[in-house]
């Protein structure tokens, strides 16, 4: 795919001309000669200072792709992901869109901090956009004649951004520890709860020949971080007045 370098720097020199002076008119042309969406072309003609903004974002989108230099078989791999991305999170039937966050919906979550709750939310408007996003794309794929790599490539950056922006809060709020106060990762928390079983088990004995305050408080919060304690643990450690 060749990119027409004087393209390219019609639209460099549109977006840095000052806001308030940018001829709509020219940055219109510029959108058609690079969407070939002629009704479009046509609405923002009728006013084009509705439209100043829409220009603007859409002839950065375009800009950002071209400067990138990306080729048509990185784009290819760009969709070919998007399609997992939308078999995985965008599948949920249209009638209720919100099903997929019931399960993962943490049975403690009006306990949790707010900007751990904020993370969950989040995600729900991030699946919305993500729906909006991909349908734009479906609608630009399917019309007639050849839909080029700088047209999808504004969306499929979007929707792989988008993407990685919801599995980044999903670890954030299944991955909130409540006793520590932290996100930790889950292969963290296990290396965490066999420290914890070892500063127990190395420290048990020196407790009974010399019960501290200081010493208590370091087992009970040792505790407090083994995944799953055996019974065995448990109970010595109620024994010893650790825990109750």
């Amino acid at each position: 795919m060749k990119l027409d370098p004087k393209l390219t720097k019609q639209i460099k020199d549109w977006l840095e001309c000052p806001a308030e002076s940018r001829n709509l008119e020219e940055g219109a042309m510029l959108l058609l000669r690079l969407t070939r969406n002629r009704i479009m072309f046509q609405n923002i003609m009728r006013r084009p200072q509705k439209f100043a903004d829409y220009i603007e974002r859409e002839l950065q989108k375009r800009f950002n792709f071209r400067i990138q230099q990306l080729t048509h078989e990185q784009v290819e791999e760009m969709a070919a992901k998007v399609s997992q991305i939308a078999v995985a999170h965008l599948s949920v039937q249209e009638s209720n869109p919100a099903s997929e966050f019931k399960a993962g919906k943490r049975a403690d979550h009006d306990q949790l901090p707010a900007e751990i709750q904020a993370a969950y939310v989040e995600n729900k408007h991030i699946v919305q956009r993500m729906r909006a996003v991909h349908a734009e794309l479906r609608v630009m794929t399917m019309r007639e004649g050849v839909c080029p790599d700088s047209d999808r490539y504004p969306f499929l950056k979007e929707l792989i951004d988008l993407d990685k922006k919801l599995h980044e809060n999903w670890a954030t709020y299944d991955n909130y520890d409540v006793k520590s106060s932290a996100v930790i990762n889950k292969d963290d928390a296990r290396a965490e709860s066999k420290r914890a079983c070892a500063i127990i088990n190395l420290n048990k004995g020196r407790y009974v020949k010399n019960p501290t305050e200081e010493l208590k408080a370091r087992l009970a919060d040792a505790y407090a971080h083994v995944i799953n304690p055996t019974e065995k643990m448990t109970s010595e450690l109620k024994q010893l007045g650790i825990i109750e």
